[in-house]
């Protein structure tokens, strides 16, 4: 199946079009000032006046304008008029003026160092760099019809494929941080040139043959390649290594790979990590990667909490794969992931107010844990801006004769189905409220089959049409409809939102003895701002029921969900004693709210996992 453009899908629910007004109005804009101050932008000023001093930053600075790049072209998409626009023109001007005649364009290697370019494939991000340009000229062509950007990434492109591949003349490569074969496949799409198709094929497949080592005199009995997933042929990966944004990158190209080619072999590779990364390495809230040293993995069910790195774009990046997979095996286990990350990991990567952001999102704080307006490293603030706004190419999927509703979100999307043209429209709630109705609204009476996805969240789900009970038949974990829709035909889905305590395989030592809490697709953290006692002293009661409850004036409407807590005596009641007789604890309730909010009052203490007592 193949997703459904955002262009043709309009988000008028209560929990996402806010985000992505904040985002248009306050983020894309403020993401271009911070660029502006950090020298994203002033460094490719400098290349195209043909500087040679004054950079500032790192090597990778040109990505994080890209990204922003792409979501300002998402925006123009959604509402052609925004002045975005003009800020958008002045840095494809000078992006046309910094590209070199043959077509290169890398700030840094213009400004700072024109004879290392190539030189360091593991760690220059040149190919990265390359790869962001690409997606977001895709991304603006696809929005306004302008060409001025694309052609700035095929020429670059069509660069990068003078110098890498198989052919006589041309040198074996790949890059240390995977993305350009996302781009590049998207850009295959867009234009039609094959070529690019067959650099992304030449990138994946040559990956592992440790190029790394031979390109910093390691000799190969001391060099491992983990980190860059250059450990292994593509093939041969058997789990999740390394750092995690480029793990997550590198397996979404190989989707894209399998899609293109039906590559069994890297099919095979794909399910057999995505299982080692679902069932042993992600965490509750969707996120991956448990550890700072390399951003990336360690071992199976090692996931600490309060050292838990689960950064923002390996989040973005796990939703990126998972939408892949999905699409292309049409299971509804990988959106199952896809959404977790969504409404978890990656949300609460940006604040509410849509300009403070975290680069690492532990599962528990002493308070001392914040958002900041920007960052050195610079990758996830534009990442979480371009997904925000994208989000309606993610709400749907359609073969000629099927729909699939994937992610459950107010909206209209146009569609043509079976030869004919039509508007489908769903109300929800989510994800505070389970129920959800879906209605042909133009175009019917039309024959087509409809696909509701059926969350791994949901026990017992119930369908009605037109008030009346409707059997489940269940494919591949989504309910599926088939019928000649009528106009006044409502199907209505209800996934009961039982708010549910949590517990981890036991194997997670981090975890054990402890639970988390669910409700629907959101997890759920305490922060002691909403205590009676510290968070050090607390513990839940599970078997004290959880109630939910609607906070219309909290934190932008949420809601929260309270239940028993039993709390340890403070210090006065110990006196000079270090060890007594078990005493009766003292009984308490607690609150939590979605951990999506978490540290957007005063700083305080926080938890996702909490003893039981």
């Amino acid at each position: 199946m193949r997703a459904v453009p955002m262009s043709q899908v309009e988000i008028r629910d209560q929990f996402w079009e806010p985000r992505q007004q904040t985002n248009r109005s306050i983020t894309v804009p403020h993401l271009f000032s911070e660029l502006e101050r950090a020298g994203n932008i002033p460094n490719l000023r400098l290349a195209a006046e043909r500087k040679r001093e004054g950079y500032q930053g790192p090597v990778y600075m040109d990505s994080d304008l890209y990204k922003a790049m792409e979501a300002a072209a998402y925006v123009l998409q959604l509402y052609p008029d925004d002045p975005i626009r003009e800020k958008l023109d002045e840095v494809i001007g000078i992006l046309e003026r910094a590209q070199t005649p043959e077509g290169y364009l890398n700030s840094y290697f213009q400004v700072v160092a024109p004879e290392r370019r190539w030189t360091n494939l593991r760690d220059d991000h040149e190919l990265y760099c390359a790869g962001h340009l690409i997606e977001a000229a895709v991304a603006h062509y696809e929005a306004t019809g302008s060409d001025r950007l694309l052609k700035v990434a095929t020429r670059y492109a069509d660069y990068i494929d003078s110098v890498f591949g198989d052919a006589p003349g041309k040198r074996l490569g790949y890059c240390g941080h995977p993305e350009i074969e996302l781009a590049l496949f998207r850009l295959y799409r867009a234009t039609g040139e094959k070529r690019y198709r067959d650099l992304a094929r030449f990138f994946l497949l040559n990956r592992g043959k440790k190029i790394f080592a031979q390109e910093h005199n390691i000799p190969l009995e001391q060099y491992d390649g983990t980190i860059w997933q250059d450990n292994v042929p593509l093939t041969e990966h058997r789990e999740i290594v390394g750092h995690a944004v480029r793990a997550a990158y590198l397996f979404a190209g190989a989707t894209d790979l399998v899609d293109e080619t039906g590559d069994e072999r890297v099919l095979q590779m794909l399910l057999r990590v995505w299982e080692n990364t679902i069932s042993r390495r992600t965490y509750i809230t969707g996120g991956i990667g448990n550890e700072a040293r390399h951003e990336g993995f360690t071992r199976d069910y090692e996931l600490p909490n309060r050292t838990a790195y689960q950064e923002t774009c390996a989040s973005i990046a796990l939703i990126f794969w998972a939408h892949r997979m999905g699409l292309l095996l049409e299971e509804a286990r990988f959106f199952d992931a896809l959404e977790r990350a969504l409404y978890n990991g990656a949300l609460a990567g940006i604040a509410l107010d849509g300009k403070n952001f975290y680069y690492v999102n532990p599962l528990e704080s002493d308070g001392t844990h914040h958002r900041r307006p920007w960052y050195a490293c610079a990758c996830c603030p534009p990442n979480i801006a371009r997904l925000i706004a994208s989000l309606g190419g993610y709400l749907y999927a359609q073969t000629e004769s099927d729909l699939w509703v994937n992610l459950y979100v107010e909206s209209r999307a146009k569609l043509s189905l079976a030869g004919r043209e039509a508007v489908l429209q769903v109300r929800t709630n989510y994800p505070w409220d389970g129920t959800i109705e879906v209605q042909v609204v133009e175009g019917a009476p039309l024959e087509f089959g409809l696909h509701l996805r059926i969350p791994d969240w949901c026990a017992q789900p119930r369908l009605t049409l037109n008030g009346k009970p409707l059997p489940l038949e269940i494919q591949k974990g989504y309910a599926v409809v088939r019928r000649l829709w009528q106009p006044e035909d409502r199907l209505a889905l209800e996934l009961p939102m039982t708010p549910l305590f949590m517990e981890a395989h036991p194997r997670v030592e981090a975890d054990r003895w402890q639970v988390a809490i669910q409700r629907g697709p959101l997890v759920y953290c305490l922060e002691e701002i909403d205590q009676s006692a510290p968070l050090e002293r607390m513990a839940v009661d599970t078997t004290s029921p959880l109630r939910y409850r609607w906070e219309p004036n909290l934190l932008n409407g949420i809601g929260v969900i309270e239940g028993g807590a039993v709390v340890l005596d403070d210090d006065s009641a110990w006196g000079n004693r270090l060890y007594r007789p078990l005493a009766r604890r003292q009984r308490a309730t607690f609150r939590a709210i979605p951990y999506y909010a978490w540290h957007n009052r005063q700083p305080c203490p926080m938890r996702v996992w909490m003893p039981v007592g």
